[in-house]
């Protein structure tokens, strides 16, 4: 069973959210924040497994609530989705260096949600088709250092060469089983080769991975893979 909290100023949103996840047979709604200081509260009182985090949050924004749980250790399972009306790239990249394992735009299908819900809720991480690789790319030039709490891009070279190629491929958005048929490998050879790396790079979660990717150079700002060998 998926908990589920859910942060929202609008109480109508709140509601229409929990509706549509208690509708899931996998999953439950554990609490209500209508404030980033409350999502933060209810995070450590619920014991979520994956907080829906509006951006634009009274008090404390829904980034920095998301910097916050992120950084707490008695959370570190918990999974941030960050929902928004703002598909842009103010957004993007603030919300996936807090922390946040996936990105999606209001106007998402219901049924999308719950997939994305459970996405994160696995480990891997989401970004909704508006921003691309591009952007996140573009985006990552920008002089603001390295994200917090993310693996520095030179403890790449700990990599081995398989394994920049499953990076370069969790960078473009393959889970693990297109991972494993892009280099002719198993599911489960797969899975283990993006745990290793989340290991080696001390990565919170495929988010992070993404982000590394691009600042290391892995990746280039078209897309095109660096060091795959």
């Amino acid at each position: 069973m998926i908990r589920v909290l859910l942060a929202d100023d609008q109480n109508l949103v709140r509601e229409a959210f929990a509706m549509l996840v208690e509708s899931a047979p996998d999953m439950r709604v554990v609490g209500h924040a209508a404030t980033g200081r409350e999502a933060v509260a209810a995070a450590r009182a619920g014991r979520a497994d994956v907080v829906i985090m509006d951006i634009r949050m009274p008090d404390l924004d829904g980034i920095e609530a998301t910097r916050l749980i992120a950084a707490d250790e008695d959370l570190a399972g918990v999974r941030v989705l960050v929902l928004t009306t703002y598909d842009s790239d103010d957004h993007v990249l603030p919300a996936l260096r807090a922390g946040a394992s996936g990105f999606l735009v209001k106007d998402t299908r219901p049924a999308d949600l719950l997939d994305a819900i459970r996405t994160v809720a696995a480990g891997e991480a989401l970004l909704s088709p508006g921003p691309t690789a591009r952007l996140i790319a573009r985006v990552l030039r920008l002089p603001e250092g390295p994200p917090q709490g993310g693996p520095a891009p030179e403890r790449l070279a700990a990599l081995s060469e398989r394994e920049r190629q499953v990076l370069t491929l969790v960078a473009r958005g393959l889970n693990n089983t297109e991972i494993a048929e892009a280099l002719g490998l198993s599911p489960l050879t797969a899975k283990t080769h993006v745990s290793r790396i989340m290991g080696k790079l001390g990565a919170r979660d495929r988010a992070q991975l993404v982000i590394a990717a691009y600042e290391s150079g892995l990746i280039a700002p078209g897309g095109t893979a660096g060091l795959t060998g």
